[in-house]
């Protein structure tokens, strides 16, 4: 009866340390994102890097639109039969 009593102990111990570990690394993670958060949020207030990024943003809507645009334009040529 001790030997099961001591194994269950031991078990959850062992459980314990490895959630333990879990905590650990979830608490890093949380702890870096929140960094990379203020780092950005810190950064957007640059007018320098606020520009660039809605540059870029508005390049990207740009590259979508023109690749609707021939999308579209290949379908009206199928029809026509060019």
């Amino acid at each position: 009866m001790t030997d099961f009593f001591k194994k269950a102990f031991n078990d959850m111990k062992e459980s314990a340390k490895a959630q333990h570990e879990v905590d650990k690394a979830n608490f890093a993670a949380v702890k870096a994102e929140s960094k990379a958060q203020w780092e950005e949020a810190k950064a957007m207030g640059k007018p320098e890097t606020r520009k660039a990024l809605m540059q870029a943003e508005r390049d990207k809507q740009i590259e979508e639109a023109n690749k609707r645009k021939a999308e579209a334009e290949a379908r009206t040529n199928a029809v026509q039969g060019k």
